[in-house]
C-alpha cells in the first residue's frame, strides 16, 4: 500500500509539474490557421464548435481536446506531431525527424536513391 502512495505521489507530481506551453499551442493553432487562410468562422465550422471556441483557444484562456486537435492538424493537413513541434521548443527535432521519415517511408526506391545523392552532396 506505501508504494502504491508513493507511485500515486509522483504521478501527481509529475502532473503538477507539467511545463506545457499551452500559450504557445493556442499561438501555433492561430499561425496555422491564417498561414492556410482559414477565418475563425471556416474552422469552427469544420470542428462543430462555436468561433467563441476558437478564439478562446487562440488566446489561451481554453485549449483543445486531443480529438479536436487530431481534428484541426487534419484540416491544416499537418500533424499532431508537428504542432508540437511548433509548440515545444525540445520536441523540435523529434518532430522534424518523424516528418522525414514519414516522407521517406512514402517515397519510391528511385526516389530514395536521390535523395542520398543529393545528401551526399550537401555533406560535401
Amino acid at each position: 500500500m506505501e508504494n502504491l502512495k508513493t507511485d500515486r505521489q509522483q504521478t501527481d507530481s509529475q502532473v503538477n509539474n507539467c511545463d506545457f506551453n499551452f500559450k504557445g499551442l493556442g499561438e501555433a493553432i492561430k499561425k496555422l490557421r491564417i498561414e492556410k487562410g482559414l477565418t475563425q468562422n471556416e474552422v469552427a465550422t469544420e470542428l462543430h464548435v462555436t468561433p467563441g471556441y476558437i478564439s478562446n483557444v487562440e488566446n489561451s484562456r481554453t485549449a483543445m481536446s486531443i480529438k479536436v486537435l487530431c481534428y484541426f492538424a487534419n484540416i491544416c493537413d499537418i500533424t499532431v506531431d508537428e504542432i508540437l513541434g511548433r509548440t515545444i521548443p525540445e520536441y523540435r527535432g523529434t518532430s522534424l525527424d518523424n516528418k522525414l521519415t514519414a516522407e521517406i517511408h512514402s517515397m519510391s526506391e528511385d526516389e530514395k536513391e536521390k535523395l542520398l545523392a543529393t545528401i551526399a552532396i550537401w555533406k560535401k
